[in-house]
């Protein structure tokens, strides 16, 4: 990670926590700063830009979930870690599935977040999956295409939307085919190990990428999976997908 200071912009509701936090890292020489709520949150990245966001799901007016929505939707790819004191595994998912980089339930120690705030703005800065994107050729497989630079995955010449969990998982199978990934080795190479994501965080988006890689989802052959281990990506080539 480079000597930049790093700059957090807390998003919750929840005075005491606010104010614990803000001791907490302004005691470490860390520049913090609070919203009360999302509502001007795309308005307040638009006059600055912290290095990472932590961001409460559950609050009055716009709600976590949403604000992120509409951050990724307008293309801000800011290091956001979500927040919730809800045990329930779909918000989760969806915070992840929507590009949240990590995920914390309340009730934390500060240290913990201060870690998971330094693991995310690590993989940010190292960016393995991304750092050299604009530099690196387009991926080919069968009639698709993979597009680095643009993060952009076209069937022939037609371009196929894709979340950016899905663009994430497919771009990992790109760097790593042939390879036997394990659930455990893929949410380490999407989120870091200290991310909070279950099987399913992993097997929801491999779903979705078969509905859009393969000729027969329920049979797939690009996307295939290991029982007792987890997936390889088998590219195959572009003879694959001309008849005979």
């Amino acid at each position: 990670m480079s000597d930049t200071p790093i700059q957090v912009l807390l998003v919750d509701d929840d005075a005491d926590l606010r104010d614990l936090l803000r001791t907490f890292f302004q005691q470490r020489g860390i520049e913090f700063s609070v919203l009360h709520d999302a509502n001007q949150l795309m308005r307040r990245l638009e006059r600055e830009r912290p290095s990472i966001v932590v961001l409460d799901l559950m609050m009055p007016g716009i709600d976590g979930l949403t604000a992120l929505r509409q951050l990724r939707t307008s293309g801000n790819t800011i290091p956001v870690i979500m927040l919730t004191a809800r045990a329930d595994g779909v918000d989760r998912v969806i915070g992840l599935e929507l590009g949240a980089d990590d995920y914390l339930g309340k009730p934390f120690m500060p240290q913990e977040l201060l870690a998971r705030i330094h693991a995310v703005l690590r993989r940010h800065a190292q960016a393995p999956l991304a750092v050299q994107a604009e530099r690196r050729e387009a991926f080919r497989f069968g009639c698709f295409r993979l597009d680095f630079a643009t993060r952009t995955l076209y069937r022939d010449d037609d371009p196929l939307k894709l979340t950016g969990s899905e663009y994430a998982l497919l771009e990992v199978f790109a760097l790593h085919p042939m390879e036997a990934l394990s659930r455990t080795k893929l949410v380490d190479l999407l989120h870091g190990p200290y991310a909070e994501v279950t099987e399913r965080g992993i097997d929801v988006p491999v779903w979705r990428l078969r509905r859009l890689l393969e000729d027969d989802p329920a049979n797939p052959r690009r996307i295939q999976t290991l029982r007792g281990i987890g997936y390889m990506f088998v590219p195959g080539n572009s003879d694959d997908e001309k008849p005979a």
